[in-house]
């Protein structure tokens, strides 16, 4: 079986996409279920897979495929050559969550009568509870990018106005990360006409598009309004019309939008900075804004909005980490915990 990797400019040159019920399920996807291009391409990549173990040749599949004569063993096959490649339990569950998907495409296209993937479970997964930082460890790590601008200031050539921008960017991305509990591409993503409003005084609410192109608005902290502040009245000394409505909030220094791997690798120096571990990523961050609104009180249901999570049961994933917490603190607090 050949690995492919889902290049999203390719999509239009992988094979399958020339069977028409595969080219309909795409439109399927773009148009009713709003899917990102990289969603798509991970769809075709599997389909492809599929198709390349069903109708093998000397070189590739050619379509257009009999999808009609596929049965069930077929898709027991699918299954079996995965686990016989040790491939990742998240990698087979997600190759057969796609096929699942495109056969029932077939089925509402009542192209087939039975979904022949239905009921094909694939291996399970490990339960790992998420890492998440602590409260005065969130802190130390947000504090360390003003603690470097006020030692720059405080030298001899004090911070130049690229260095200014840089240390109060990254403060207010890391600010925003941890009070929105966002994903590190949906704050990548964001413009200035998404920030609603953000006062010092009152905090603010950012509209945000996550997974499904699916629009959520989140809260922002007074901190973190306060660092979207400073950081814009810096930009604007930066740049003309940085600041517009239309323009990204967050920039690199050609003053272009910034990507998130260039958040992933500021997020190490200032891991560093703090002396923490520099595995942390920013989606720990997520992880972290979770669990401390549990342990403070929120409800389940709050915090799912705010997540953006589709499912309840994902986010209850962060209750196991708060039953953690809270069994800690009864073992410390309470006087009859352990035995004497």
């Amino acid at each position: 079986m050949k690995k492919q990797q889902p290049a999203l400019e390719l999509i239009d040159r992988m094979d399958c996409v020339n069977d028409p019920l595969v080219r309909r399920f795409i439109q399927y996807l773009q148009n009713e279920k709003n899917a990102s291009r990289h969603t798509v391409a991970g769809y075709v990549q599997d389909i492809g897979q599929f198709a390349e173990l069903r109708w093998p040749s000397v070189n590739h599949p050619h379509p257009p495929f009999d999808w009609l004569t596929v049965s069930r063993e077929d898709a027991r096959g699918f299954l079996f050559a995965f686990g016989k490649a040790n491939a990742e339990p998240t990698t087979t569950r997600r190759k057969l969550a796609s096929m699942r998907a495109f056969f029932s495409f077939l089925k509402r296209e009542e192209l087939i009568e039975t979904n022949v993937f239905t009921g094909v479970r694939g291996p399970k997964l490990a339960k790992h509870l998420p890492v998440v930082l602590s409260v005065p460890e969130v802190e130390a790590f947000l504090a360390t990018p003003i603690r470097d601008l006020q030692r720059r200031r405080a030298s001899q050539h004090g911070a130049t106005p690229s260095e200014e921008y840089a240390d109060l960017r990254d403060a207010a991305i890391f600010e925003v990360l941890y009070s929105t509990g966002c994903r590190v591409s949906e704050v990548a993503g964001m413009s200035w006409s998404d920030i609603e409003s953000c006062s010092v005084e009152r905090g603010g609410v950012v509209r945000v598009e996550g997974k499904g192109k699916k629009q959520r608005i989140c809260a922002l902290g007074r901190p973190a309004c306060l660092a979207l502040t400073a950081m814009r009245d810096q930009v604007v000394k930066l740049w003309q019309n940085a600041a517009d409505s239309d323009r990204p909030v967050f920039l690199n220094l050609q003053g272009d939008r910034l990507t998130t791997r260039s958040i992933e690798r500021r997020m190490k120096i200032w891991l560093a900075e703090a002396g923490l571990p520099p595995q942390i990523t920013p989606h720990k961050l997520r992880h972290s804004f979770a669990t401390h609104l549990l342990n403070a009180g929120a409800d389940l249901r709050s915090v799912q909005e705010m997540l953006g999570h589709s499912s309840l049961s994902t986010t209850q994933i962060y209750t196991h980490v708060s039953i953690q917490h809270l069994q800690q603190e009864y073992d410390k607090a309470h006087p009859r915990a352990t035995l004497q």
